[in-house]
């Protein structure tokens, strides 16, 4: 297949391309400067600017373009930034494919924060949104900017991405840091579920789904067996061989933690039961395989 990628520099940008060039692809990289490999096609979303042959002669458009995350979450300009970036790529990739007369399929990226603090109740991809939480308002924007694609008929996949733990990556990179030092520990009273992925989980996963030609619809991208924080601060500590007995208390993260406090209390008890509906076989399933996945 023809796959054309937005954010194909990034860290699950470079794996993803990595992994379906290996299965037999070739993916286009959409950039934001001039080209300079044969495999690049220069863009600029927020000029509404692409070469449209490269469109065109796609089967699969993917975007996984946005801001970190991490950031200061007191800025208002970083909070602008992180809604922008990820809303205009998705709408004006939304549109190219409206426009196009080949009709590729649509991989929008997505976070689980569409779901917003649930509690203990168990959320799969019919679940609905709650709050008003920063990220839970992005996504819901994220998501919202896809009709264009969907209205023509494009078959749409919104990855509703859970925190994707590699050692070389956010957020697993600084907390691996945090626990050897003797740092780690709870957030809160820690009974919160804190969804996550390993690399390969998500690298698999939207592969299969850019193959399977009757998959669409939102994705929950999280391991099946959804851990509470206390959980994992238990299942790190122990990887990492080292104790955990330190927390932080709630009222000191809403003042630091600003407007990403919700991300840390909040609680998604998620199941990805439309993908392994799909036919996707998860290799790790509960935290420990995750962890002893993103440390190896």
């Amino acid at each position: 297949m023809q796959i054309v990628i937005a954010g194909a520099s990034g860290f699950l940008g470079t794996h993803l391309t990595d992994e379906l060039v290996g299965r037999g692809h070739t993916v286009t990289k959409l950039v934001r400067r001039p080209s300079s490999a044969p495999d690049e096609s220069t863009w600029d979303p927020y000029a509404g600017t692409y070469d449209r042959a490269v469109v065109e002669r796609a089967d699969v458009v993917v975007n996984l373009a946005g801001t970190p995350t991490a950031g200061n979450p007191h800025s208002e300009k970083w909070a602008r930034e992180l809604r922008e970036s990820r809303v205009t790529t998705t709408r004006v990739l939304a549109r190219a494919i409206a426009d196009s007369d080949s009709t590729p399929v649509f991989l929008a990226g997505n976070g689980i924060s569409w779901y917003g603090d649930h509690g203990d109740q168990v959320l799969t991809e019919a679940s609905d949104s709650r709050g008003h939480a920063l990220l839970t308002e992005v996504t819901r924007e994220w998501q919202a900017a896809t009709e264009p694609a969907a209205a023509v008929g494009s078959r749409v996949c919104v990855l509703r991405t859970a925190p994707v733990m590699d050692r070389r990556n956010a957020p697993l990179k600084q907390l691996r840091l945090l626990f050897r030092l003797g740092l780690g520990g709870r957030l809160g009273d820690g009974r919160q579920y804190m969804a996550m992925i390993s690399l390969r989980d998500w690298i698999g996963s939207v592969a299969h789904l850019a193959e399977h030609e009757s998959a669409s619809g939102p994705f929950n991208l999280c391991c099946p067996e959804t851990p509470t924080n206390a959980e994992f601060t238990r299942a790190l500590a122990k990887a990492v061989h080292r104790p955990a007995v330190v927390f932080a208390p709630r009222s000191a993260l809403r003042v630091g933690a600003g407007q990403m406090a919700p991300e840390l209390l909040g609680s998604l008890n998620v199941r990805p039961a439309a993908l392994e509906a799909s036919g996707y076989v998860f290799r790790d399933r509960d935290v420990a395989a995750v962890l002893a996945a993103g440390l190896a």
